[in-house]
């Protein structure tokens, strides 16, 4: 393999990496001609100005974030085989959580893949290269998937506004099969997903444990399924013994398919509304309705740190429409993906909001994505989901 090329680090610019974290930003790297004139994505050998080696990075002179920590081995080949390896280390630890056909195969920077997330979806995989090195591996990252899995279909859903701080384009394609028709199972029920038009990467298993903890509370309950997507909350509650299930959501299309999915599963009790979840809820508060469980799970208010307060208002407001509607005694989860919304700020702003609902009650947990969506020790900002379940009174 020809030597990659080699970089230096500005002098005494080395401290963060010698703890261990994984990205390298801009001005700690020694940007000569020759570095700035690298394509985006270049494996590269990088050094302290001590000359102590630091291993290979995926390196974007463009970017901000300029260099990605692949392996901290100065000899290590970024090649198809050691795509292979990392992916079959996360299967190992999928399979050892119990959930190898249906996860998050593969979650960037814990799982030593900076920048990619790989969603299994049985016989079929969900890609998202959201960096310009995983981007320029995609040939690789599909090679090895094919050879460790032999999927039926791989999907790219490279549609990802952070593509863009990266420089790269949105895009969604098969990069192996001829369709991306998938089911998931999940608590004793099959899912039809839509890969190719659905939101993410199809379905979100990052709240699957979340799912169970709310179905369990179901029995005998009437629930309210808010920005419901495809219905996972909602109809692993009216399997668990939910009396009725509403689905809430603004897409027709995610709509049609949870109830085609609550049919093919035998569920009785489903019914929908379209419409703004917070708008429909204003509706039913208004109606005098309420309800022994209510999921409010939206999807990211905030897209960029400019968006944060006004994010934090609309998660108050969706914190006091919730409240709002949860019969005494009944219970609320709640959940933010936005990456940009603190933890603090976020559980301040739901609190606010349950006091304007004048709700008082208790945190029963509070929590976050599952244990197949790992997080690395020096990036604990990458722990995007947060979420608690209260009972109120």
């Amino acid at each position: 393999m020809t030597a990659l090329p080699l970089l230096r680090l500005m002098p005494g610019r080395d401290r963060r990496v010698k703890f261990g974290h994984p990205w390298i930003f801009s001005n700690e790297i020694r940007m000569t001609p020759e570095a700035r004139a690298l394509p985006p994505g270049t494996p590269v050998r990088i050094e302290g100005d001590d000359g102590v080696g630091h291993g290979i990075w995926h390196f974007n002179p463009h970017s901000l974030i300029a260099a990605r920590i692949l392996d901290r081995r100065r000899d290590a080949a970024p090649d198809a085989a050691w795509f292979r390896d990392r992916f079959a280390a996360a299967l190992a630890l999928r399979e050892k959580l119990g959930v190898p056909r249906f996860c998050r195969l593969a979650h960037a920077e814990a799982d030593g893949l900076p920048g990619l997330v790989v969603d299994r979806f049985d016989d079929v995989l969900a890609v998202q290269a959201n960096t310009a090195g995983m981007d320029a591996a995609l040939p690789l990252i599909v090679e090895a998937l094919r050879d460790l899995l032999a999927p039926r279909a791989i999907l790219l859903r490279n549609d990802s506004v952070v593509r863009r701080l990266e420089g790269l384009a949105e895009e969604t394609r098969l990069a192996h099969g001829e369709e991306a028709v998938a089911l998931v199972e999940e608590g004793g029920l099959r899912f039809e997903v839509d890969l190719l038009s659905g939101q993410k990467t199809g379905w979100f298993f990052d709240q699957r444990e979340n799912r169970a903890r709310v179905a369990a509370l179901a029995p005998g309950a009437t629930v309210v399924d808010a920005f419901c997507h495809t219905g996972g909350f909602g109809l692993l509650a009216a399997k668990g013994g939910a009396v009725s299930v509403t689905l809430l959501d603004r897409s027709q299309p995610a709509l049609d398919l949870a109830l085609a999915s609550a049919a093919s599963n035998g569920l009785e009790g489903v019914s929908a509304l379209r419409g703004d979840a917070m708008d429909v809820m204003e509706r039913l508060i208004g109606e005098g309705r309420r309800f022994g469980v209510v999921v409010a799970d939206p999807p990211a208010f905030a897209k960029s740190r400019k968006d944060i307060p006004a994010a934090l208002r609309a998660y108050s407001r969706l914190a006091r429409l919730s409240a709002s509607l949860v019969e005494p005694g009944g219970f609320l989860f709640i959940a933010s993906c936005s990456h940009h919304a603190e933890p603090g700020a976020f559980f301040e702003a739901v609190g606010t909001g349950m006091f304007r609902a004048r709700r008082t009650g208790r945190i029963l947990w509070t929590g976050g994505a599952g244990a197949d969506h790992p997080v690395h020790p020096m990036l604990p900002e990458s722990a995007y989901l947060k979420a608690q379940l209260f009972q109120l009174d």
